[in-house]
């Protein structure tokens, strides 16, 4: 389906953009760490390469630029390319992960960056990358209550010399804060209010009083694990009457199927680490 973007808001011109993507060569859900995760439910292994591939192949059809670390046997998240760091500047602010059965993934993530010649920083609190630490325009949007601790969110602030606003998550659905907000460009957003604490939703009506409100039903779907270029924005295929909002805005919404990988709990933004050099 095409959407023809509205007439709207202040619009940013597509933007090229740098990613970093792990491909889902030991995809499998054998344990439950969030509650999407049900290890007695089967999953297709090939079918998650098959989407994820589709994913690789839309980003650089849309003129991005997709790096790749090698997966490791016996991390099946490591595809969660999100989680792995957070990077503005150059500079790599790394991931420590809550759970033992994630917590290789930081060092290997971080690996990767010293190789390439990157400014890393190792992270000294429980943090998950761009799940919960979202660059927006000249701040930070950084989640907590379920994954990332506070203190991470200072640490960020000390080491990106940029504005930390913290959001209070509530809903273990909606875990990290790219499952339940999407950066759409540097002066919106889209998100669904039911992930977030009263405050928090307050916060952000106060600051995207023209943001785009998703239904629990997108929401459900991980509609909001989406990734945006400023103008196209890539979500997963489910998210119908989102992708509609999006473009009553005048973005152009790009639907993909990522359906085997959302039995782990990702979407695309999951899958996409973005590269701020």
């Amino acid at each position: 389906m095409q959407w023809n973007a509205g007439p709207a808001a202040p619009r940013f011109e597509p933007m090229s953009r740098r990613y970093l993507m792990c491909r889902p060569t030991y995809f499998a859900v054998d344990y439950a760490i969030n509650p999407w995760m049900d290890p007695t439910a089967p999953v297709d292994a090939d079918l998650a390469v098959a989407q994820w591939t589709r994913l690789h192949e839309l980003y650089l059809s849309l003129g991005h630029t997709v790096d790749l670390i090698d997966p490791l046997p016996g991390l099946p998240d490591m595809v969660f390319a999100a989680n792995g760091a957070t990077v503005v500047d150059g500079k790599v602010y790394g991931a420590q992960f809550r759970h033992p059965e994630r917590a290789d993934e930081g060092p290997a993530y971080l690996a990767w960056f010293e190789h390439h010649g990157f400014d890393v920083h190792a992270a000294k609190s429980v943090n998950e990358g761009e799940g919960d630490i979202l660059l927006a325009g000249e701040h930070l949007l950084a989640g907590t209550g379920l994954r990332t601790e506070l203190a991470a969110h200072a640490e960020a602030q000390e080491l990106f010399g940029r504005p930390v606003i913290t959001l209070q998550l509530v809903d273990p659905r909606y875990y990290h804060l790219d499952t339940a907000l999407t950066v759409l460009s540097p002066t919106n957003v889209a998100y669904y209010p039911g992930a977030f604490s009263p405050g928090s939703q307050a916060v952000l009506r106060r600051l995207y009083p023209d943001a785009v409100i998703a239904t629990a039903a997108d929401a459900a779907v991980l509609g909001l694990n989406a990734v945006s270029d400023g103008h196209r924005v890539v979500l997963p295929a489910a998210a119908t009457r989102l992708a509609e909002e999006l473009a009553s805005k005048g973005f152009q919404p790009v639907p993909v199927d990522v359906s085997e990988l959302h039995k782990a709990g990702g979407g695309p933004k999951c899958c996409t680490l973005e590269v701020r050099a």
